[in-house]
């Protein structure tokens, strides 16, 4: 198990801690998921530098290429960084009759900002774990796209990464009494690019 400290700062050998209090936001009661990303940038610098303006968005921790582990935010504090959330009762189709037809009707509308803010309406677990009660983990890499790809492609999660990853996932899982069902890749449970964080593993 982690010891974590009074102000939320994890007190381990294997993450450095790198707090940038402009991304943390309202006070956090309950962890119920983790949600695991990928930067989009080749270096932990350039994620560090989009974290230093005021109001910026960002997560808890970060994986560098070489596994390193930062803590960046408190596990106290909630950070913007799930995004537009998808409707866990159209996915799981777990749910009342009259809830699951509402959400497929924006769903065929097209309405994915209206089911967002449905969703960060309802109490957990009738919907994803989100900005108010998840654990972000940031994950350094880059997306591109070749002429023959219509969108971009992250690159894959390399294996010290993962190793980091699988490691500090299960920690918090135990530390944080978060059951492992509730640990997601950003596009499981948010509108954005599918091969986000694909290849992590844990």
């Amino acid at each position: 198990m982690l010891y974590i400290t009074r102000a939320g700062h994890v007190d381990a050998e294997k993450i450095k801690v790198k707090i940038f209090p402009s991304i943390e936001r309202r006070k956090m009661d309950k962890v119920n998921g983790i949600i695991v990303h990928q930067t989009d940038g080749s270096t932990a610098d350039s994620a560090f530098n989009s974290y230093k303006g005021a109001g910026a968005n960002g997560a808890h921790f970060l994986i560098d290429k070489d596994g390193s582990i930062y803590q960046t935010a408190s596990l106290y504090k909630t950070t913007n960084h799930a995004g537009m959330a998808r409707s866990r009762c159209l996915n799981t189709q777990k749910c009342t009759p009259a809830e699951l037809k509402t959400m497929s009707g924006l769903e065929k509308a097209w309405k994915p900002q209206a089911i967002s803010d449905r969703e960060y309406k309802k109490q957990w677990p009738d919907r994803y774990p989100l900005n108010m009660d998840s654990i972000g983990i940031e994950i350094v890499g880059i997306s591109q796209k070749t002429p023959e790809q219509k969108e971009k492609v992250y690159e894959p999660v390399n294996d010290q990464q993962n190793a980091s990853l699988k490691w500090l996932v299960r920690e918090l899982s135990e530390t944080l009494n978060v059951s492992m069902s509730e640990i997601y890749r950003h596009p499981e449970l948010a509108r954005k690019n599918a091969t986000e964080a694909s290849t992590a593993k844990w």
